[in-house]
């Protein structure tokens, strides 16, 4: 019987309740892992996924708060270590946006918080899980693959995809002395309720990559597993990018 690839390890995930962030927890779980998730409003996303990691036979704890509340971030992170007694891998996944065609009518409000959800909440987060964070770790960001092609409705959306992948490449060289490594993923065009809900049904049939449809999340998720595990110990600092054959630089 082959040894589960994260048996024994603790993943602290953002943005679990749906979408790539559920997929990356159930993958996690199954594969023997720990399951500890921050989600921001939907309660009952949020327990279905705490159900069907239970059922995998993995333990699992969700909490419910805003990762730009840096007091939120330390408590939260306090809260993984005491029930598991570490974290060993910190997804930031959460994520919103926000489409608008035209810059003169983007609203600050708007703005604000998509630069606090998508980045700004990302870095106090992993501010607070970093002390803990120790050789062999692993940290794993959400960025996009509008971060290098842009994206005429999502200004405000790209520059913080831009923002995580420039975060990533920092933070993998202020890692460096700990011995662990910092990556992110850069989806292409992906079928999620954040996707469905802001473009409708009309976007999946749209700007499709070579291979002529939207990934699934559950085709997302194995880049996160593999930036978990040891198999992918020479890659720290860099960016996947499970895009279905966009071309891109970087």
């Amino acid at each position: 019987m082959n040894k589960l690839k994260l048996e024994g390890k603790t993943a602290l995930i953002t943005g679990a309740g749906s979408g790539i962030g559920k997929a990356v927890a159930l993958l996690f779980a199954e594969e023997g892992a720990n399951i500890a998730i921050i989600y921001h409003s939907d309660d009952n996303d949020a327990e279905k996924t705490k159900k069907e990691i239970l059922a995998l036979g993995s333990k699992c704890i969700i909490m419910k708060g805003d990762i730009n509340d840096n007091d939120f971030c330390e408590k939260s992170t306090k809260e993984v270590v005491e029930k598991f007694g570490a974290i060993d891998i910190l997804v930031n996944n959460a994520g919103t946006q926000t489409p608008q065609d035209d810059i003169s009518k983007l609203k600050e409000e708007d703005i604000r918080i998509t630069f606090n959800s998508n980045i700004i909440g990302m870095i106090l987060l992993t501010k607070a899980v970093f002390p803990y964070l120790k050789e062999g770790s692993s940290v794993i960001n959400t960025t996009s693959a509008v971060a290098y092609q842009g994206h005429e409705e999502l200004l405000d959306y790209s520059a913080t995809k831009g923002a995580i992948v420039s975060f990533t490449r920092s933070l993998a060289l202020q890692s460096k002395p700990k011995g662990f490594r910092v990556n992110a993923v850069a989806p292409g065009p992906v079928a999620t309720p954040l996707t469905k809900e802001t473009f409708g049904e009309e976007e999946e049939n749209e700007n499709k990559p070579p291979l002529q449809r939207n990934a699934s999340t559950e085709e997302i998720a194995p880049s996160y597993l593999f930036l978990a595990t040891e198999d992918s110990a020479q890659i720290t600092g860099q960016v996947l990018h499970p895009n279905g054959g966009i071309i891109v630089n970087g």
